[in-house]
């Protein structure tokens, strides 16, 4: 194994030996070893960008606005399914399931903010999932894909309750095992702060998380969301979501009131009016923090991949050079040059489609689950 942990030119993390971690790792795991070799071959996937999208807001834009229309018809047919988290309180998934689905593992996908279980990213990355052999459910989080009047309740980066909720009920009912997690943006934030929050209790079952473009420091996102070159997507976000509130207005009028939404200019200012208020924290720098996913990295014991591109918009490099990810041995981070914001679309390349990070979450999977759990 490495003797250091450090962020290289290309943007790899590389490992410490568990002796090297010290206390905090006391005891040697007999899955680094594979995690080490899993990394190495991911690591040698560079990510070369599409000749036309080299900066990182042509990658934002690019993949969103990538046709990719037939992954919609492609997934019509999943299974909806309602779990409810709360008394009162139920969300909306679509799974696909394998033809003897307790002898395949399973991909819970979880898309990010102001998103839906029919984001490209997450039909894409179901597509894949699904044809390497895993079991897929596409998670919508509170009131996303139209889902409003399944919950009085707002949705927020530090609701990590309704993912163990899920975890359990497919662990104990469903009877799955060797279950992998991946989020996407303010979904990958609640992937890391699941494994980490939860890393002494974590069900033997959860196998390995991703997480592609997290914003695993929330303060941080927020004030770069501010800048003038992100104008475009702070006035998309700030769109949804007011739109969102107005919705919740008619469903439930006693609880929310519109008054003044309209002169909300900041997602600041709507975290503090609606967001940290509907989560229960008394500020919204309380939220910021203990919704943040940065500062409990480090506890992670669960095999995890990190996928974020040093050229993102809106969620700063700077918080991912941090000992905390990097001198993790569990986590396995790829930082290319170029990628944007959940965007990675790739050149030209025989072997795979030009969804890079799609193919590396799902490559991720399929390694641990054959290496690792076995």
């Amino acid at each position: 194994m490495s003797t250091e942990v450090k962020v290289s030119e290309q943007g790899l993390a590389r490992y410490l030996t568990p002796q090297e971690m010290g206390a905090h790792f006391p005891q040697p795991d007999a899955r680094l070893s594979s995690l080490e070799r899993i990394a190495s071959e991911l690591q040698s996937r560079n990510f070369v960008p599409h000749p036309r999208f080299t900066s990182g807001h042509a990658q934002t834009f690019g993949a969103y606005y990538w046709p990719r229309g037939f992954m919609k018809r492609a997934h019509r047919a999943d299974e909806p399914r309602i779990f409810e988290v709360e008394p009162g309180v139920r969300v909306l998934a679509h799974c696909r399931w394998q033809k003897d689905k307790l002898a395949h593992p399973t991909m819970i996908l979880v898309h990010g903010l102001e998103g839906a279980n029919t984001s490209v990213y997450m039909l894409g990355t179901a597509e894949k999932g699904f044809s390497a052999g895993f079991n897929v459910v596409r998670l919508n989080l509170r009131n996303c894909g139209k889902t409003e009047h399944l919950t009085p309740t707002l949705y927020h980066a530090g609701l990590i309750s309704d993912l163990r909720v899920i975890l359990k009920e497919l662990i104990e009912r469903d009877g799955l095992s060797n279950i992998f997690i991946a989020g996407f943006s303010m979904g990958g934030n609640m992937s890391l702060m699941l494994a980490g929050v939860d890393a002494d209790e974590i069900p033997r079952e959860l196998a390995g998380v991703c997480a592609a473009s997290p914003t695993i420091d929330l303060s941080s996102c927020v004030e770069a969301i501010e800048w003038q070159a992100n104008r475009l997507y702070k006035w998309s976000f700030l769109r949804s979501m007011k739109n969102r509130v107005r919705r919740k207005r008619k469903l439930f009028p006693e609880l929310y009131d519109t008054k003044g939404l309209s002169r909300i200019r900041k997602l600041r200012e709507f975290d503090e009016r609606y967001t940290r208020v509907g989560g229960g924290y008394g500020s919204v720098e309380e939220y910021y923090e203990r919704a943040s996913s940065f500062h409990v990295i480090r506890d992670i014991r669960t095999p995890a991949l990190v996928i974020h591109a040093q050229d993102d918009p809106f969620v700063p490099f700077h918080p991912f050079r941090d000992p905390s990810i990097t001198e993790n041995p569990y986590l396995i981070f790829l930082a290319p040059e170029h990628g944007g914001h959940v965007g990675f679309i790739g050149g030209d390349n025989n072997r795979e489609d030009r969804f890079w990070m799609e193919n590396r979450v799902v490559e991720f999977c399929k390694l641990v689950h054959e290496k690792v759990v076995g």
